[in-house]
Order: structure tokens, then C-alpha cells, then sequence
């Protein structure tokens, strides 16, 4: 299935992508199932299981939330973030959800929602089951869906088969499924790399729609950062990690002559950006998946540090930049994985920083050569980094992770625009040992929280 800029940038809403956002689509496919199916009027009770990291850390990554609010009709690019705890509330206390929005059941949370922490499907370790009954208790419906990562959501058939859903026969100009066959067609064409997936995503839609949608993209980013920014109090979950992102914000605010005997400060600012995504991520906020909601933090950070920081920063730059950032992305989602809960954190921050890696390149002025040696550079160190947090919650390590992988990207582009593109470690071998090494990680590693701090830290 062709992939689009748009795939690997969702709306949505926090603390996870694979674990919120997926969930949630996952429930609104069962819907419209039961819908295509004229069943959902005969439908008197729904039951979801959840399985391996679904089961295993659903509970601090919001998947009980997704899934009522996903089977109530709600979908993540459209959610008010700000009413959805009332609206599960309500659910919680009436113990009824109107399927779709229009035909009540009863629902016992206990009973109907259940989390399988002992039993993982063989296809992926994101797997849900939904089943149907009608008044005389017979099955109707039984469906099966895997959160592969990003907000991407398989049946079980498409994950059988490898496919995704159904491209309407979509002949993109340029297709690609390696960095190699990337830069090549590129040569042969003499544009960019963010050129050659516009012109595949003109294939898809206008160029009005998809300047408005990169547009759309940024501007959530942006509206993150600045309510990432304002917000204080502490994070929901156990841990009961305060917010920094205020505090930082007015320190560096107070002090504005301080990058003058400091020119490092901008660094302070470009972890600012990210801190503030993803405690509004942690928060259950509105975000932009980039490539996935536990990594949304470095790539708004890194187009934060263009836009504000770099001379002559532009629309275009920004549309480049998402656009350079996607096709990066593409290689990854079709080559290795973008899911902690199949490759570990390598999978979600790692990616996005070979992502903004090269996108910050791309707008410095680098070479489509030197562009893939920063993604390159972006991964290479990175690779292994496992997915271990505490309590299940998106939290710690994770908001952290961010700032780092932001600051890794920076410097993965200023080291390949010190060279001229030429590099011993292709992108692609990269993407490859990634996905080695993912499948190699033990699985305490790939966002159970059986291993690593998860463990090693004990929760007050």
C-alpha cells in the first residue's frame, strides 16, 4: 500500500500511539464492520481482549480509554482531548456506551474489557480481539486487529497477508522501498527527496489539500509546544512526575541575554520544545504522531528549532522538512518497524531522530546524499535503545528520550553536512541491523515493563 506523509503524521491523541491512538481506530474498524453488517442494532454486548504489551502496559498507556471511547464512535483526529475524560466518566458511571453514538448497551468494564497480560498473538504483540453478541447471547461479530505501531492498524487478515488496507489501485510516479532506490530516482530526475514525495502525494490528493494538511500538521505541533509550555501540575499516573516545560520555559524567558554568554542556549530551547510535547503526550493531549506519539517530541522540536532559529525559515523549508521527514520514515515503516512494543525504543525514538535528521539537513542545505547520511547517522546511534517504562506510563524514560534524540538529530546533520555524503554504513544497513536487532532484543525490552528501569526503579 502506498504510504503517505500523512500515515506517518497523524492527529491524535496521547500517551501512545500503538497504545492509544491504534486501539481506538481498531474499534471504530469493528464498528463499521458491525455497521456494514446491519448489526449494530442486534447488538446487546461487546467484549475486547487485549494481549502481550497491549495487556501488559495498556492501563498507563490509556488502551482501557481508547477502546470505550473508540467503541462510543470517537476516532483520535477528531476527539475533543479536553472532554474525553468527562465522556468516559459518564460511561464509567452510567456502566452504557452507544455504539457508534447511537445504539446503547450496557457495559461492565470488568467483564466486557479484559487485559490477557499472559498471552501475546503470534502475529504481533499489539493484538485485540472484539466480539459481538446478540440478545440470545450468540457471537455476531468476532474480529481481530494488531497495532502495529504509528496509529497503524491491521485486521488479521491484512497482517496474514502483509498488506494494508485496500490502495484504490494508487500508481504513485516514484515509488521506492530503499534509501538506494530513493536517492537514484531522485539522480535520474534531478529533484529532492522532498520533491519526490511530493509528487507522489499529488498522486493522492491536490497540491491545495496537501499544503493545507502540512500546514494542519504543523500548526498541531506548534499548538502542543505552546500548551506544553503553560500547563503545570503533575502528569497522570502513579509516578506523579511534575511538569518541567513551564518552569523552563519561564526561566529561559526571564533571562533572554543569556545566549549571549551562551551559546549553547539554544539547546535549552530545542529541549524546551520537546519536553513540552510529550508531557502534553503523557497528559493525554492532542499531538501529532511523528512517526508515533511516544517519540512525538523530537521532530515538532527539531521544525520548532528551523522555524524560530534558523535565518531565512520558511513555509516551504517547513513543507520540505515534513516532507523529507515522511519518506525517511516510509524506509523504516516498510523495512524494519516503528513499534517499541516489536523493536524497542529504536523503533520510535530512534526513528524520529533519523527522521529529523534528515529533514534538518534537507533545509540547511544538504544534498539528498548527505541527507541519507544524516538519517544514517540519526539510527546508527540509537540503535538498541530499549523500551522500558516505568508503570507502563509514557513517562519516565521517555519524556527525556526526547530531548536527546532532538538534540542527536541536530548534530546527525551537522556532521553529514561537514562531509559530502559519502559514508561506510548505508541508511538501509542501517534499517536492517535495526530490525535485527529488534527482533533479537529480548522481549522484557519492547515496552512490557517486565525489564530495564521499569524494574530497577522502585515507584513511590
Amino acid at each position: 500500500m502506498p504510504l503517505s506523509v500523512f500515515d506517518l503524521f497523524k492527529i491524535g491523541i496521547g500517551p501512545s500511539s500503538s497504545h492509544t491512538v491504534g486501539p481506538m481506530w481498531a474499534a471504530n474498524r469493528f464498528l463499521l464492520s458491525l455497521d456494514s453488517r446491519g448489526l449494530i442494532e442486534k447488538t446487546v454486548r461487546v467484549r475486547t481482549l487485549l494481549y502481550g504489551s497491549l495487556a501488559l502496559t495498556g492501563l498507563g498507556h490509556a488502551t482501557d480509554k481508547a477502546v470505550i471511547l473508540g467503541l462510543a464512535g470517537e476516532v483520535p483526529d477528531r476527539i475533543d482531548a479536553d472532554a474525553a475524560d468527562a465522556r468516559l466518566a459518564a460511561i464509567r458511571t452510567s456502566r452504557r456506551i452507544d455504539l457508534s453514538g447511537r445504539h446503547g448497551i450496557d457495559f461492565d468494564e470488568a467483564r466486557d474489557l479484559q487485559f490477557r497480560t499472559e498471552q501475546t498473538m503470534t502475529q504481533h504483540p499489539n493484538g485485540m480481539r472484539f466480539i459481538a453478541y446478540d440478545a440470545e447471547r450468540e457471537r455476531i461479530l468476532e474480529e481481530v486487529y494488531f497495532s502495529v505501531g504509528g496509529g497503524f492498524v491491521m485486521s488479521e487478515e491484512e497482517a496474514a497477508a502483509e498488506s494494508g488496507v485496500d490502495d484504490g489501485n494508487i500508481a504513485l510516479p516514484h515509488p521506492f522501498s530503499s534509501a538506494t532506490e530513493l536517492l537514484t530516482t531522485c539522480a535520474a530526475e534531478k529533484i529532492s527527496i522532498a520533491e519526490l514525495v511530493r509528487r507522489n502525494e499529488l498522486a493522492m490528493r491536490s497540491p491545495g489539500e496537501l499544503d493545507q494538511g502540512l500546514a494542519d500538521l504543523w500548526s498541531v505541533m506548534e499548538g502542543c509546544i505552546e500548551r506544553g509550555c503553560r500547563e503545570t501540575g503533575l502528569l497522570p499516573g502513579a509516578l506523579k512526575v511534575r511538569r518541567r516545560a513551564k518552569r523552563m520555559h519561564d526561566e529561559l524567558c526571564s533571562r533572554p541575554e543569556a545566549a549571549l554568554r551562551d551559546t549553547l542556549t539554544v539547546l535549552d530551547w530545542v529541549n524546551l520544545y520537546a519536553l513540552a510535547v510529550n508531557e502534553e503526550n503523557a497528559a493525554g493531549g492532542r499531538v501529532v504522531t511523528a512517526p508515533t506519539n511516544g517519540a512525538a517530541g523530537v521532530i515538532p522540536a527539531i521544525l520548532a528549532y528551523y522555524m524560530r532559529f534558523v535565518p531565512g525559515a520558511s513555509e516551504d523549508g517547513r513543507n520540505r522538512f515534513l516532507l523529507t521527514a515522511a519518506a525517511i520514515g516510509m524506509l523504516y515503516k516498510q523495512n524494519a518497524s516503528i513499534s517499541a512494543a516489536e523493536v524497542g525504543c529504536q523503533g520510535e525514538v530512534g526513528v524520529a531522530c533519523s527522521m529529523a535528521a534528515g529533514a534538518l539537513c534537507a533545509v540547511l542545505g544538504g544534498t539528498n546524499e548527505q541527507v541519507e547520511n544524516a538519517a544514517e547517522i540519526g539510527m546508527e546511534h540509537n540503535l538498541g535503545l530499549t523500551c522500558d517504562p516505568i508503570g507502563g506510563l509514557v513517562q519516565i524514560p521517555c519524556i527525556e528520550r526526547n530531548t536527546m534524540g532532538a538534540i542527536k538529530a541536530i548534530n546527525a546533520a551537522r556532521l553529514a553536512l561537514r562531509g559530502d555524503g559519502t559514508h561506510f554504513v548505508s541508511l538501509d544497513s542501517v534499517i536492517d541491523t535495526m530490525r535485527e536487532t529488534g527482533r533479537d532484543m529480548s522481549h522484557k525490552y519492547k515496552e512490557t515493563s517486565l525489564g530495564g528501569l521499569a524494574v530497577n526503579i522502585v515507584e513511590c
